[in-house]
């Protein structure tokens, strides 16, 4: 026990020694500590405080029925304002241009953000882009003097490696707490779309979101996102998104103002053990099964079919769906990717070549709408609207609530009977849809925003 003891403790010090990071007591005894990577690293993660206003009004007063039953002016009652305030953290990447990576749902409907420095200052930002599918957010201010922190190749990470939380926790202001990364590419939480989280220990409360997440060199691993709170504290289970996915995506919206995802044409779905039994596979064999293939798709072109069982992604077992479907969509078009496969019990091998996102002028190919895409879908031959014929694993349209079979009956009140139909109600909506579905012998709406 007591080597075991030591041990520890001198790997925590060579740890930390060789981040440069000893300091010593008053008894010149050398002991471990974080404090001079932090001094370094501290002024690079930022304090967001974000403002907005909203309108408040009693709904009775708003509703048309209401004012022309009691011949009420619709400018009778004067729309109250009240404001709002949230307090959040960001991750200062490029000091020269002031660039700020933060999570999209701290700064989401914000009238403005202030931007908060370590050494006092403030400064108000500008938003440069944001993809709320994976919950980034790139601003920027105009300051000098600025500190970045360096990104560090998040697939270098191991379970186990001691990494720092820094954020603004419940607005107290800059705050650290250490941890170890309890877990790699943890998804399937519907937390975001796209989901490959590192899992760490390291405490994240409310207002840490945006927040860096960096190792004992000081290097920046992940953007602080969420936490598993069951009940309403921290329990040790937070999540961060890997530097490598947040790079990806702020340095498109950095140079092109927008996100594109690669796209395989295809839906794939976790291998289970009633699968397994169905498709004569044994008991510990891993992957997912693919479940659809689009025609003259990547996939179909790369020579997928339905039923394949893929193991392997370039090289590396795959035991989830969620790790296929985010390597394809953080490919780069005509990226390359190594599948290896089973097809009736007999091992295969596919290359698949990544393209852009499928293509919007088909209605029968989906993407009709931003709030849409990944949907599919098809005419019924009773002409009592249109059936959703597939719904991509991820996709908005999937976490919208969106499934196979579903009828679309109308849009925003609009009566929908053949592909023409929706296209055109969908051509005429932008941030808001009103959905009726016929599910079974159900009939209800979805409201998309």
């Amino acid at each position: 026990m007591r080597i075991a003891v030591v041990w520890f403790f001198s790997l925590l010090i060579s740890s930390v020694s060789q981040a440069g990071l000893p300091v010593s007591d008053s008894q010149g005894q050398s002991l471990p500590s974080i404090a001079p990577m932090l001094e370094r690293v501290n002024p690079a993660v930022v304090n967001i405080s974000t403002f907005s206003t909203r309108q408040i009004i009693n709904p009775l007063l708003n509703d048309p029925f209401f004012q022309r039953f009691f011949n009420i002016p619709r400018d009778a009652f004067p729309q109250q304002r009240r404001s709002q305030s949230s307090a959040g953290s960001g991750v200062i990447v490029d000091a020269e241009q002031g660039t700020i990576i933060t999570n999209y749902h701290v700064i989401k409907g914000a009238d403005e953000v202030q931007i908060g420095l370590t050494d006092g200052r403030s400064f108000k930002a500008r938003l440069i882009g944001a993809d709320p599918e994976v919950d980034i957010a790139v601003l920027d201010i105009d300051a000098t003097g600025l500190s970045e922190l360096s990104i560090r190749d998040s697939s270098s990470l191991r379970v186990g490696d001691f990494v720092v939380a820094i954020g603004n926790p419940f607005g107290l202001g800059q705050t650290i707490t250490t941890g170890v990364v309890s877990a790699l590419g943890r998804s399937g939480l519907g937390i975001e779309g796209y989901e490959n989280f590192i899992q760490t220990d390291a405490s994240i409360n409310p207002g840490n979101s945006g927040g860096a997440l960096v190792d004992l060199n000081g290097d920046l691993v992940g953007i602080n996102t969420a936490i598993i709170a069951p009940s309403g504290g921290n329990v040790g289970i937070g999540f961060a998104i890997p530097s490598n996915m947040a790079r990806r995506v702020a340095d498109q919206l950095i140079e092109e103002g927008r996100v594109t995802r690669g796209w395989a044409g295809l839906s794939v779905q976790p291998l289970t053990a009633d699968l397994r039994q169905a498709f004569g596979l044994d008991d510990q064999q891993n992957g997912v099964i693919v479940s659809e293939v689009i025609k003259d798709s990547p996939a179909d072109r790369a020579g997928l079919q339905v039923g394949d069982i893929i193991t392997a992604l370039d090289g590396r077992a795959l035991i989830s769906a969620a790790t296929i479907l985010n390597a394809v969509a953080f490919a780069a078009e005509g990226d390359q990717l190594m599948l290896e496969l089973l097809r009736n019990a007999e091992p295969r091998s596919a290359k698949l070549i990544v393209a852009y996102q499928q293509p919007k002028s088909d209605p029968e190919q989906g993407a009709l709408h931003p709030l849409l895409s990944g949907a599919v879908f098809e005419p019924v031959t009773s002409g009592r609207g249109v059936q959703v014929k597939s719904v991509e694993q991820g996709s908005r349209a999937a976490r919208a609530g969106l499934v196979a079979g579903d009828l679309v009956v109308s849009i925003n009140r609009r009566s929908v009977r053949t592909l023409e139909d929706l296209q055109r109600e969908l051509s005429g909506s932008s941030n808001q849809l009103l959905i009726q579905l016929q599910r079974g012998r159900s009939m209800f709406y979805l409201v998309l925003r």
